[in-house]
């Protein structure tokens, strides 16, 4: 993982980009809302990063519908590639999508939708831009999916809840088809809600999630796995759900500004009960004290 960290940081640094990412965190965090993303993306720095972080990801030598892979589009001068990222996102009409299906370990199908190589550049893109802004609002124990993150922290966060706060109880929550069945709509009204709200994006990223599935059709829900944005998307519909369960307890509010007492003080001077919530990805465990005998 530290290794990971250190190749992306990397890469960042070697295209003089990190500052302008650490620029969007911070301005996120602070309630900035974006209205002229467009620029970043197809600036040359931000192409030519996202070409060298998929170069290396193991799926980048599958192809899509076109049959293309990474090997393909890395022959491509790079002042062409840049030009080509250009000109798509100007009158963005995705590819289709490639299906596929692969085993799961309950006997079940787990559906794919890879995208072609071109549109996973763009994908990365887009990504690159709009993550600082989503990470500075998404809440801190949700593990899946996110930079320097992984099972592990999720399994720590976990330990520490039972063997040092004393939390007995585990409600395992997995939701239910959840790529195949998030809304477009509602989603796209997240990402404005997070201050992404620049509407050429906003356009693109809508017609991303309309791309055409090869041999079934152009879908009207859901998000599919195997792209790119896919993860971060996936994310930002989980979010509000996230802080949701922490407003019930973790961050509940009151009158008193308590600094190391506050759930001391919650449980013996209210009737709320305890709760906590850890998830990766669409899993999720909501951990609640109990009475042990």
């Amino acid at each position: 993982m530290k290794m990971l960290k250190k190749k992306k940081l990397r890469n960042n640094e070697y295209y003089n980009i990190q500052s302008v990412f650490d620029k969007l965190y911070e301005q996120s965090k602070n309630g900035k809302n974006f209205t002229k993303l467009y620029d970043i993306i197809i600036s040359e720095e931000n192409i030519l990063l996202a070409y060298r972080n998929i170069k290396k990801n193991k799926g980048s030598k599958t192809g899509g519908t076109n049959k293309r892979n990474i090997v393909d589009i890395g022959n491509i001068e790079p002042q062409k590639l840049i030009n080509y990222v250009r000109s798509r996102l100007g009158d963005f009409k995705p590819h289709s999508v490639r299906r596929i299906e692969i085993d799961k370990e309950d006997g079940n199908k787990r559906p794919l939708g890879i995208p072609t190589i071109e549109d996973r550049l763009i994908q990365q893109c887009i990504k690159q831009v709009l993550e600082p802004i989503c990470e500075a609002k998404f809440y801190k124990h949700s593990y899946g999916f996110r930079p320097n993150r992984g099972t592990h922290h999720a399994i720590a966060r976990s330990l520490f809840l039972m063997n040092i706060s004393k939390y007995h109880y585990v409600v395992d929550v997995d939701i239910k088809g959840f790529f195949d069945n998030v809304n477009h709509g509602k989603l796209l009204k997240q990402i404005y809600s997070l201050g992404i709200r620049d509407k050429i994006i906003i356009s693109i990223i809508s017609k991303m999630l309309k791309a055409e599935i090869k041999g079934i059709g152009i879908p009207t829900k859901g998000v599919p796995q195997g792209g790119i944005l896919s993860p971060l998307l996936s994310n930002i519909v989980l979010n509000e759900f996230d802080h949701w369960i922490a407003s019930q307890w973790e961050d509940i509010p009151t009158s008193i500004p308590y600094s190391r007492t506050k759930y001391v003080t919650l449980r013996r001077a209210s009737k709320l009960k305890p709760c906590f919530i850890v998830r990766y990805a669409d899993d999720c465990a909501p951990r609640r004290r109990v009475q042990v005998a």
